[in-house]
């Protein structure tokens, strides 16, 4: 699934060019182990993808006998699965030992069944040399206690898209680079044209960009034996930051019930000046409201003072009681190789975890007359030479992130102050 900061909606559109002539590389040598089939037996492993059917049927089918005639002991059955039915489905067949053979996932809820070691251990298939074809820091976002149980596959990292109608009416020249920034502009547009400035969401069990913003203000959230360090000088001041807004009426009422889906819709009603977002979402909101895409321009991501990046990423894993683990690497490999990834990120406006692909003129240069689309890519990929995940990987994250976000809302409503919010939080998430 296409995703923005966690990388949480879907957005693809139409695949670009046709691909059954396209002759790719599958790196046969990349393989530590032998992934040989047995010449008279034929082995057919299953790939789930979420939700990418019916924009990136015929890119998977051709992929899929691209491998196949370079493969010819090897069958590979694809199934795509909605999205809201991913986790559901993967850990009922987790649980049942009927598995597929490879499946798109994204480290954060792979990691949860990694601490189950419910992934084939790939540094044991996968060389060194393989693996530094890939951006390092996106490797590492597949590692669990030194182990490496997926391999990346495509990348988002959020944008501001602006209105440039509503920074006029505000008086403002310019977007805000950090959140000290995004809080007085907040408050310039709150006076000056009574909309707000953005849409942020409290909901445990949606975006987790509030919580990738404590990271961002210098909130350490977890030590090293997994414990919370977010109570501290700078935990405190990244909480009373967002019960500020709250309580001075510069963010929705609607930010402690609805989710990320209600930023989009706020942004192309005109309700608010600036949507964080990936790049992938420009196209929605040019078909959705072509008056605010046409008042719209792109600006980095808002950070902290640090100049922390987030970056959303995708990547395959390979259930460690497949039946046929040498095919199924081989076909992720395949699948995740410098050529695949650049002509998927072309296909569905995102970016490549290989060195080799990221480096490519495409996310390099754009011609003087070219579109918002096309700026925010460049933009993205800059921002991928210093972009991480941003959040600790732990089977537990999402406890993690409920205890933070509902005592953020407890101080919002003036229920507990945000010393009590802090300490509550860091209770709840050291006894859970």
């Amino acid at each position: 699934m296409i995703r923005s900061h966690k990388l949480k909606q879907l957005t693809v559109w139409a695949l670009l060019g046709v691909l059954a002539s396209w002759i790719v590389s599958c790196n046969t040598g990349d393989v530590s182990t032998s992934t040989t089939q047995v010449a008279s037996e034929t082995a057919t492993i299953e790939f789930w993808t979420m939700q990418l059917q019916p924009q990136f049927t015929d890119y998977f089918q051709g992929l899929i006998q691209n491998f196949e005639s370079q493969n010819p002991n090897v069958k590979v059955k694809w199934v795509d699965v909605p999205w809201a039915a991913m986790e559901n489905k993967i850990l009922t067949a987790v649980s049942a030992k009927t598995p597929p053979d490879v499946v798109n996932l994204n480290p954060d809820f792979a990691s949860q069944l990694a601490g189950r070691n419910a992934w084939l251990d790939l540094d044991a298939k996968i060389s060194n040399d393989v693996k530094s074809s890939y951006l390092p820091n996106i490797w590492q976002a597949s590692t669990l206690d030194g182990k490496s149980f997926g391999i990346p596959w495509y990348l988002t990292t959020r944008l501001t898209i602006y209105n440039t109608d509503l920074l006029k009416q505000a008086g403002i020249t310019k977007p805000p680079a950090t959140y000290t920034e995004l809080a007085q502009a907040a408050q310039q547009i709150r006076d000056k044209t009574r909309k707000y400035a953005f849409f942020a969401t409290f909901v445990p069990q949606d975006s987790g960009e509030v919580l990738e913003s404590l990271v961002q203000m210098g909130v350490t959230l977890v030590d090293a034996e997994g414990k919370a360090a977010f109570n501290t000088p700078e935990g405190r001041a990244a909480f009373q930051y967002w019960v500020d807004l709250y309580k001075k009426g510069l963010l929705p009422r609607e930010s402690l019930t609805q989710g990320h889906r209600q930023a989009i819709d706020l942004y192309q009603s005109g309700e608010t000046a600036f949507l964080a977002s990936g790049p992938e979402f420009l196209k929605t909101i040019s078909n959705n409201a072509p008056e605010i895409a046409k008042a719209s321009a792109i600006a980095p991501q808002i950070t902290g003072d640090a100049g922390k990046k987030n970056v959303a990423v995708m990547n395959v894993v390979i259930p460690r009681v497949t039946k046929n683990p040498d095919a199924a690497v081989k076909f992720a490999l395949f699948l995740t190789n410098d050529e695949n990834q650049l002509a998927f990120a072309k296909a569905a406006n995102v970016l490549p975890s290989t060195v080799k692909a990221l480096s490519d003129s495409y996310f390099q240069e754009v011609p003087p007359t070219a579109s918002t689309v096309e700026k925010a890519r460049i933009i993205s990929a800059q921002q991928m030479q210093t972009a991480e995940v941003l959040t600790p990987k732990m089977k537990d994250f999402k406890l993690l992130q409920r205890a933070i976000y509902n005592n953020i809302q407890s101080a919002m409503l003036g229920q507990k102050t945000v010393d009590q919010a802090v300490a509550d939080a860091a209770q709840e998430w050291d006894n859970r």
